[in-house]
């Protein structure tokens, strides 16, 4: 099912920053991801997870997140495809690597065809935390996470 992010203009977000959209479900990578982006500057509750098919509300930065795999790439490319760009902010893309490795080639194209329609692309290395956590909060005691977490708070914020 494909999300449909328009939003009433009167429908806004109290402090929220970033609508995370995971492509490919919901599970510890996205969790994870959800609470880097939430920071941990006290500023409060910063993102938000949308579900499939809940609008983006007004003035919130789309995010969508994907595993760096072919099959996530077409998933992120449907979605894309549809986005009403002259309703909604381009969304962010954020590639989490399911393996130590570079993504297949043929992900490299798609992402790489697909960037000009995105507000950016910020990419999340294999992080072997994400295997043996019990909940998504454990896995900030893993210092490559805390690392990823700012680095990609970072890249989204424009720093």
């Amino acid at each position: 099912m494909t999300p449909n992010p328009v939003v009433p203009a009167q429908q806004r977000a109290t402090g929220t920053v970033f609508g995370l959209m995971p492509v490919h479900g919901y599970d510890i990578a996205a969790a994870v991801v959800l609470r880097m982006l939430d920071g941990e500057d006290g500023r409060g509750r910063r993102a938000r997870g949308l579900q499939p098919g809940e609008p983006v509300p007004f003035g919130v930065r789309p995010v969508l997140l994907t595993p760096s795999t072919v099959f996530g790439t077409v998933l992120v490319e449907t979605i894309v495809r549809t986005w009403p760009a002259n309703d909604v902010s381009r969304p962010w893309l954020v590639v989490a690597a399911d393996v130590p490795a570079r993504p297949a080639a043929a992900a490299r194209y798609r992402l790489r065809a697909l960037s000009g329609r995105l507000a950016g692309v910020a990419y999340l290395p294999y992080l072997p935390a994400l295997r043996v956590v019990e909940r998504p909060e454990d896995a900030f005691e893993d210092k490559a996470v805390c690392r990823a977490a700012a680095e990609l708070r970072a890249r989204l914020e424009g720093k």
